[in-house]
């Protein structure tokens, strides 16, 4: 289910709370101590808070509006940042207490209203649900959700037929559709009307055979009415689209053991608690971010159980930055859930963002141990491995996954060439030319694969027009990214044409300012077109930005000597290199100098 305009409208002042809450930021630290607090002056903790806010650490900026809203109890200012800030960490049942005394102080409080309907719902308490949820706010997405979670409330009332007239009576965009027939099938599933049930699933299904809450409604319905052939059919056309969802391998397994599936949703808290999933997920997908992680945290709260809640909270964390808050939430998916496996590779990637590749390796290498086919969670090991630089290791676990591929396809790509990029890292170039070749085989169009290939060739002086040609396409498949225009620039500069490298490396630095490589290569063709006074300054820049060890020691040596001389000593240096290394009874040729750091950014090396 899609949205093609988002359009809650909270006002101003919440909107913009809840966005600085929800930016992309880890949690900083621990909520500082209570005794710590309560002996601050109320302006220090206010201070405080709201660099906390700044700093996206939830945890802190709960814990200095507590007290604040402690010595200031009718300050709707204070009342209301308190408020947002325990919805975005999930303290639901502290957001529910300040609720209900911010629509003390204003009546018309949208989000209060909507916690204190959610609240009713959780409590059974049906007609004071309805109450507040007329309340919850305007504009489409409000709207939508105050009508499905009224509709929950009347099936919890034991009036089925008033919840799905209400869905039915909702105008709105067109993206409606495919929410009010998957809510009014769950509900008349739930309430045991067959026949309608399954037209209305089956309408949504129609509607976004994509989402795997909507196949799964309808296929579990089927198993109990329409036959297992039917459900089997249905989780397959899914896998033909999404492939090897780990729920949709299971319901298969299950139904082909002969079991039929449950209704998805069977209390009115669980359907409430899927209204909101279902539309927090979706504002998370179209980028609304803030709200969906108020409307997730809500339905968390509803209902526990629920673990793709869990999954997209996490997800949604991971997409912020919030990285220990992501983990904590894969480390809570239970070991017989479906989505273990990807929880905990999930984990494992947030574990390596937060420095902890130890842990981060040993989960993942556990994860593999224990499911050797598993093809995501063998690439995840290679990737962590390569982004720490195992180079060696990273190419042997690529191998592993390699061999089970019967036959590659298109999709395969990345195995060869991430494995084709640690292989030309541990100079072991024909290797790394051979992946190169094959994945670009796989994906012809791949703008990552023609910049690492092309970029190499021209790099070690061979293939010129080939290479050069390779990079320009991979420029025009991707216009603004700066690594891929600084290798058309170094191009350009090995095959003599100055002005033109000039041209592109100004514009890969315009885009990529902070790259050591980016500005060492603008200075070289600065020198070749006669700009010396600038060649040294860009690469004393280059030389601030913290290069690599063998690179800095270039660097220092062209600001010191310029570039000819430069060059001289260093191919003097390379010809003794050879002469040592390559004797006439060995007649083999010498590693290659691995390429810059610049096509290894641009490519994910």
């Amino acid at each position: 289910m899609t949205f093609r305009r988002l359009s809650l409208r909270p006002g101003a002042a919440i909107l913009a709370t809840l966005a600085a809450l929800g930016s992309a930021s880890p949690v900083l630290a621990d909520a500082p101590p209570a005794e710590f607090i309560a002996r601050s002056a109320p302006a220090g903790n206010y201070l405080a808070a709201r660099l906390a806010i700044a700093e996206r650490d939830t945890g802190a900026a709960a814990a200095y509006y507590r007290e604040l809203v402690r010595i200031f109890p009718r300050s709707g200012e204070l009342l209301e940042r308190a408020f947002l800030t325990l919805l975005a960490e999930g303290s639901i049942d502290e957001a529910v207490d300040l609720a209900q005394r911010i629509v003390r102080i204003d009546p018309e409080h949208t989000l209060a209203r909507l916690v204190l309907g959610v609240k009713a719902i959780k409590s059974k308490q049906y007609v004071t649900a309805r109450s507040n949820l007329r309340r919850s706010g305007q504009g489409a997405i409000a709207e939508l959700n105050s009508t499905l979670l009224t509709a929950w409330s009347q099936f919890g009332s034991g009036n089925a037929r008033a919840g799905v007239a209400a869905i039915d009576a909702l105008q709105g965009p067109e993206w409606y559709a495919g929410f009010k027939d998957f809510h009014a099938g769950l509900i008349l599933d739930a309430a045991g009307v067959k026949k309608e049930a399954g037209q209305r699933l089956e309408g949504a299904l129609k509607i976004d055979p994509r989402t795997l809450r909507v196949v799964d409604g309808y296929a579990r319905w089927a198993s109990r009415n329409a036959g297992k052939d039917v459900a089997i059919e249905t989780f397959e056309a899914f896998n033909r689209l999404v492939p090897n969802d780990p729920l949709v391998t299971r319901s298969i397994d299950q139904l082909k053991a002969g079991k039929t599936l449950p209704p998805l949703v069977t209390t009115p808290a669980a359907g409430a608690a899927e209204a909101l999933y279902s539309i927090g997920a979706a504002l998370g997908r179209q980028g609304g971010e803030d709200l969906a992680l108020v409307y997730l945290q809500l339905g968390r709260w509803l209902d526990p159980s629920h673990a793709l809640i869990d999954i997209t909270l996490a997800d949604l964390f991971e997409s912020m930055k919030r990285h220990d808050d992501a983990i904590a939430l894969y480390e809570q998916v239970p070991a017989g859930s479906p989505f273990k496996i990807n929880a905990d590779v999930q984990r494992a990637l947030n574990l390596d963002a937060v420095g902890k590749f130890d842990e981060a390796r040993a989960t993942l290498e556990k994860v593999v141990a224990d499911n050797p086919t598993d093809q995501r969670s063998i690439m995840a090991l290679g990737d962590v491995l390569r982004s720490n630089e195992k180079f060696a290791e990273a190419a042997l676990v690529y191998t592993k996954a390699i061999d089970q591929l019967q036959t590659p396809a298109a999709s395969d790509w990345m195995l060869y060439y991430f494995r084709g990029t640690c292989y030309e890292r541990t100079k072991q170039w024909d290797k790394s030319e051979a992946d190169l070749e094959k994945a670009l085989a796989l994906k012809p169009d791949q703008p990552h694969v023609l910049n690492y290939l092309g970029y190499s060739w021209i790099d070690q002086g061979v293939n010129l027009d080939q290479g050069t040609d390779m990079i320009r396409k991979a420029v025009s498949l991707r216009p603004d990214d700066g690594f891929f225009i600084d290798s058309l620039g170094w191009a350009y500069y090995r095959t003599g044409h100055y002005d033109d490298a000039v041209r592109e490396l100004e514009r890969a630095v315009e885009l990529k300012p902070n790259e050591a490589v980016i500005n060492d290569h603008l200075g070289d063709a600065y020198w070749k077109v006669g700009r010396k006074l600038e060649a040294r300054f860009k690469w004393s820049h280059a030389r601030d930005l913290k290069p690599e060890p063998d690179e800095l020691a270039d660097i220092e040596r062209k600001i010191a000597v310029g570039l000819d001389e430069a060059e001289r000593v260093k191919a003097g240096k390379a010809e003794v290199q050879k002469t040592e290394a390559v004797t006439p009874a060995e007649p083999q040729k010498a590693a290659v100098d691995k390429t810059q750091d610049a096509a290894k950014q641009g490519n994910g090396g």
